[in-house]
């Protein structure tokens, strides 16, 4: 957590979380304090907390994990997939259940009425990574009283991001913890950013978000690729990660491939990297004669539209300027293959 959202959270203990007004027929009033919040998104339960909310937070997803602290709160999702098969069966199954029209995940709708939250933090910026907003208004069916807030993130961009974070503290009572937090996190972007941008060399940069089938990172990872001070190959920004085939990374030939799995930690990409280091001409790859292939902790850090994309563009620019920026998240978030 930043020292401004620290500060913040500090100056908040002793009074109440007030609630930002509703807008939506039914809601509790605006004068509800907000004591119980409920994430279902790991990168909205870590925003939460940054902006000083934990002690608030009384349920959360089976992927929420950080900070640490959210582990002693009731899990409320859970996919309806073997998520421990492998890439290729994995894709399978999410194909499957979206071909027959139904939600990747489940949510305990019983569990989430006993638990009362005032507002629920979701997504619908992603059916497959993550509950949806539709599976959250499923659950709530027939909630009977008066209905929690639900606030629905969508972002696309790093701008998407920063403003986000502000929805959330306004949505809960605090507008100016958004203000400290997003300043300190687009200041330190932007020292990193500056630095990197000094750097001549510009390296042509591949980041793997799929391993199989095959895809290539979208949404804000161009951005950061940019910021890190390389040319991003694939994907746009704003968009969504598009599937590629193995010819057209084989052809654009890059000078690093990241590899950063979506809900992959470090150990788990390195154990599912054989599909992709078993293709015809792998070892002629540029990256690949020049060890510049990195595996990275995917699921921590680049596919989390949270606070910890500031940590996530320092990684970036450890792997493509090690002369130049010390490897301090190394072994612990990314690795050499």
């Amino acid at each position: 957590m930043s020292p401004q959202a620290r500060r913040a959270g500090s100056e908040a203990k002793g009074r109440p979380l007030h609630r930002a007004e509703s807008d939506q027929e039914g809601e509790r009033s605006p004068e509800t304090d907000v004591e119980r919040i409920v994430s279902l998104l790991p990168s909205t339960t870590e925003i939460a907390c940054a902006l000083g909310f934990e002690d608030a937070l009384v349920g959360r997803s089976h992927e929420c994990d950080f900070p640490p602290g959210v582990a002693r709160l009731p899990v409320l999702t859970e996919p309806k997939l073997d998520a421990s098969r492998p890439s290729t069966e994995i894709d399978r199954q999410v194909k499957a259940l979206v071909r027959d029209g139904l939600s990747v995940y489940r949510v305990d709708a019983d569990r989430l009425r006993e638990l009362d939250p005032a507002v629920i933090l979701t997504q619908d910026q992603c059916d497959v990574c993550a509950v949806s907003l539709s599976d959250v208004e499923e659950a709530l069916g027939e909630w009977m009283g008066s209905r929690p807030r639900v606030l629905s993130l969508k972002p696309a961009t790093l701008g998407d991001v920063w403003r986000d974070i502000q929805r959330v503290a306004e949505v809960l009572g605090h507008p100016e913890r958004g203000k400290l937090l997003t300043v300190d996190l687009t200041d330190r972007i932007s020292e990193t950013a500056e630095r990197a941008l000094r750097i001549a060399e510009r390296p042509r940069v591949a980041c793997v978000e799929w391993i199989d089938p095959l895809m290539v990172a979208g949404n804000w990872m161009p951005e950061l690729v940019s910021l890190a001070g390389g040319r991003n190959l694939f994907g746009e920004s704003g968009t969504h990660s598009p599937w590629i085939h193995w010819e057209a990374l084989r052809a654009a030939d890059p000078d690093v491939i990241a590899v950063l799995p979506c809900g992959f930690d470090l150990a788990r990409t390195r154990s599912e990297i054989e599909p992709l280091t078993a293709q015809p001409g792998w070892n002629q790859l540029r990256a690949v004669r020049n060890r510049r292939v990195l595996l990275t902790d995917g699921n921590q850090y680049f596919n989390r539209p949270g606070p910890r994309l500031v940590e996530s563009l320092e990684i970036l620019t450890e792997i493509l300027h090690p002369d130049e920026f010390p490897a301090q998240h190394r072994d612990t978030a990314w690795q050499p293959l």
